[in-house]
């Protein structure tokens, strides 16, 4: 009996520890328990340590408090110009409410991507295809305000609402597609010729400047021919005055030194002769000689006269 007994109370202590254990509840950080008393809600416990009723107290639902993303998969949805497009949307969320979340709504992620279908749907209906493709920030922010105003009930905020894809039609996406490339044709184009027009412009420049400076450089040159011819010539025309003056210093030299070698008529009319001489040797056909050499010993004798009075 006492083995039994033994065995009884050992029992009853492992049932008590494992009851208790039961009993006692951790909640991590980031989340929240929603606790339910004989099938009520009783309440929601947050991060740290709690102790619920054995039997009568469970826990409904763990709940998690970070943000999450659904990606939902792609829509059909028609453009105001009845063109059908494939669109898929990224919805970032977060709970705030567990309660809410648990009682509010059978199947919060279906509802919500239920509800961004049908808001996606509404809002590209009004938009056409071209303004569609180019309004992703619109969509995006309208999406986003209708859907947290409706799961403010379901205890959801949601945070951001991208719209990752819109995908048209093929025959849509081809002509797009030649479009594109003739846009880029065209910019090539635009590009090639624009630098055709530099290229031209700078050449234009060089051969301009290339022209000046040939220019200038013939101008410099012919200025310094110019200058040397000029130099030349009065070097020239100073060494012509110079011989005329040495020329007549001479003429004037042998004058004075005749005249101071007091000559006589005899010697004078031989001078006349040889100079006479001296002519009849030159290129002249005829020479008139004068019918009296004593005219030129008188001319010499006159010439005598007014050397000597200048010295006077």
């Amino acid at each position: 009996m006492d083995g039994i007994g033994t065995a009884l109370i050992i029992i009853l202590c492992l049932i008590v520890i494992v009851v208790i254990c039961s009993t006692i509840k951790i909640v991590p950080q980031a989340h929240a328990y929603v606790i339910e008393r004989l099938g009520t809600y009783q309440a929601t416990w947050s991060v740290g340590l709690h102790m619920k009723m054995p039997v009568i107290d469970k826990v409904a639902k763990k709940v998690t408090l970070k943000e999450q993303v659904v990606d939902f998969a792609p829509q059909p949805v028609i453009t105001k110009d009845n063109v059908t497009m494939q669109i898929d949307t990224v919805v970032h969320f977060e709970i705030t409410d567990p309660k809410l979340y648990t009682y509010g709504v059978e199947n919060p992620i279906m509802a919500i991507e239920n509800l961004t279908a049908t808001t996606l749907r509404n809002i590209i209906g009004d938009l056409e295809l071209d303004e569609s493709l180019t309004s992703r920030e619109i969509i995006n922010s309208k999406i986003r305000i209708v859907l947290d105003e409706a799961t403010d009930a379901w205890g959801i905020k949601i945070n951001r609402v991208e719209v990752k894809n819109i995908v048209p039609p093929k025959d849509i996406q081809n002509a797009m597609e030649k479009q594109m490339r003739a846009e880029r044709e065209r910019r090539e184009a635009i590009l090639k010729a624009e630098g055709e027009k530099k290229s031209a412009i700078l050449i234009a420049e060089g051969n301009k400047q290339s022209t000046i400076l040939e220019a200038e450089a013939s101008k410099a040159a012919t200025i310094l021919e110019a200058q040397a011819a000029r130099e030349a010539a009065v070097a020239e025309a100073e060494g012509q005055a110079e011989a005329i003056r040495l020329v007549q210093q001479a003429t004037a030299d042998g004058i004075r030194m005749i005249v101071d070698s007091d000559p006589n008529e005899k010697v004078i009319s031989l001078k006349s002769l040889e100079a006479f001489t001296a002519a009849a040797d030159g290129q002249a056909t005829k020479i008139i000689i004068p019918s009296e050499i004593q005219g030129l010993a008188g001319l010499a004798a006159s010439l005598k006269g007014i050397v000597e009075e200048d010295r006077a």
